[in-house]
């Protein structure tokens, strides 16, 4: 069996073009359940008189790690059925970055994330949830898969999981 890993709760990310998803868990990484929906903000582009500093999503965050005391954030790669990447794969490994370099030195890691979306739909079906209601609780669904999975491959590895993102 693997070593067990040290505690401390997990949070798991789903980054959209709108909002993003937010899930957490337990101190021993057992259970994710939902957190809440943030307002996607899209940064500045470099060379603009924007303000320095993360952007709000990214700061909400930030707060969200600091208040649990995280040990590792895990956020959604969406890749391509193939695998392939894509621009939403771009836009996550963006936004990971930022991210990373805002909750040093608590580990940012990108995990995949194919069909997350469409499962969480189904599973909002599933219980009963209409269609229209889906939308501001989708992202919290998808981030909740993202994070259940990753939790469970850390008990089968023994490790995190993932791909660590580096701080540029």
């Amino acid at each position: 069996m693997p070593d067990a890993l040290p505690r401390g709760a997990r949070l798991g990310v789903d980054v959209g073009r709108a909002r993003i998803g937010l899930a957490g868990s337990d101190p021993d990484g057992l259970v994710a359940t939902p957190v809440e929906t943030v307002a996607r903000v899209l940064p500045v582009p470099p060379g603009t008189d924007g303000a320095p500093g993360p952007t709000a999503d990214v700061a909400r965050i930030a707060a969200e790690v600091a208040e649990r005391s995280a040990a590792v954030v895990y956020v959604g790669l969406p890749r391509h059925l193939s695998g392939n990447e894509g621009a939403a794969t771009t836009d996550a490994r963006e936004f990971a970055g930022r991210l990373a370099a805002a909750v040093g030195p608590v580990p940012v890691r990108l995990v995949d994330e194919r069909m997350t979306t469409v499962t969480a739909h189904a599973q909002l079906r599933a219980a009963g949830k209409k269609t229209a209601k889906h939308r501001p609780v989708i992202d919290q669904a998808a981030a909740v898969i993202i994070l259940q999975h990753a939790l469970e491959a850390e008990r089968t590895t023994g490790d995190r999981v993932g791909e660590l993102v580096e701080v540029a």
